[in-house]
């Protein structure tokens, strides 16, 4: 991978991706084997927002290759509280550590920090914009369960602000997968997005629906995501949607026996726990390979020193 930093899934390549993959699978298979790889090395956590499986991932990730990590803790205990910007505090922090990862709630906040520091930067997720280092290990699950090429996939729910969303989709495009987006009118994906999809040579394989009955028989891939209440900008119009989009047994009755169901997590209803033991689902699966994935792209990004070129 020729890259300073990973701020969108748009800059990986398919080598970039099956690179990545490979390592990883290299890394589940023998952990041991990389356990002191990094030692010594810190790395910085930066998340203005909550956080449970990518933070604790990207810790887990980072010790389990010999190094530590060195985190900005709560926003409210820290400087930001006093007026400092992001570009001072990434500034600051590129001082103590050999790597950064940032999550922040304004869009494109990864890309204008990157340009402050010359240490790898990974974004965890910049508002409704892109996380990239979810979508590896997206298709890290989903290889594993299903294969990428030759892929039918429904992808259902907050498709607007639904960052985990944007950057599968994109990343996808470097499979020619078929991709069917599920979202009720309000939800759909941004006309951007769905226009970048197109320009990828992508578009004959996007498909926009309202209902998943019609398609979920085709569906190698059934990608949940739950309708985000702190994205929306009114209440009342979060309430319009709120459980519009869930799956159970019943619904699963006219899928393929198989089916491959996924969730970047957390949930709340859109995926009945009845489902949790059946050989559909893959969620819990899927948020473990985030330590494999992670300490990949740890041990590609800190072995190469952030050399190459820029997205």
């Amino acid at each position: 991978m020729r890259h300073d930093h990973l701020i969108t899934s748009k800059q990986l390549s398919r080598s970039d991706v099956e690179t990545v993959l490979d390592r990883a699978a290299e890394i589940d298979a023998d952990p041991v084997a990389v356990a002191d790889r990094h030692a010594g090395t810190l790395l910085g956590l930066l998340f203005f927002e909550p956080s449970t499986r990518t933070k604790m991932s990207f810790e887990t990730a980072m010790k389990r290759l010999g190094g530590d990590v060195v985190d900005m803790g709560a926003v409210e205990s820290s400087s930001v509280t006093k007026g400092e910007t992001l570009a001072d505090t990434v500034r600051v922090i590129e001082g103590y550590a050999d790597a950064l990862v940032l999550r922040h709630p304004k869009q494109g906040s990864a890309t204008m920090a990157s340009e402050f520091v010359d240490v790898p930067l990974l974004n965890a997720g910049d508002g409704a914009g892109h996380h990239p280092t979810q979508t590896l290990l997206d298709l890290y699950t989903i290889r594993k369960n299903a294969g990428l090429d030759d892929l039918t996939i429904g992808i259902m729910g907050d498709l607007k602000y639904g960052r985990t969303v944007h950057s599968l989709a994109y990343a996808l495009t470097n499979f020619d997968a078929r991709q069917h987006f599920i979202s009720p009118e309000s939800l759909q994906l941004p006309r951007e997005v769905v226009y970048d999809l197109h320009q990828a040579g992508n578009g004959s394989g996007v498909r926009e629906h309202e209902s998943l009955e019609d398609v979920l028989p085709s569906l190698d891939v059934l990608y949940v995501t739950r309708i985000q209440r702190e994205r929306f900008p009114d209440e009342s119009e979060y309430q319009k949607v709120a459980g519009e989009y869930q799956i159970d047994l019943e619904t699963l009755e006219r899928a393929s026996d198989d089916l491959t169901v996924m969730h970047p997590l957390p949930r709340v209803d859109e995926i009945a726990p009845e489902i949790d033991d059946t050989e559909y689902a893959a969620y819990f699966e899927q948020a473990h390979n985030g330590v494999p994935v992670r300490m990949a792209l740890l041990d590609l990004f800190l072995s190469a020193n952030g050399g190459g070129a820029d997205e």
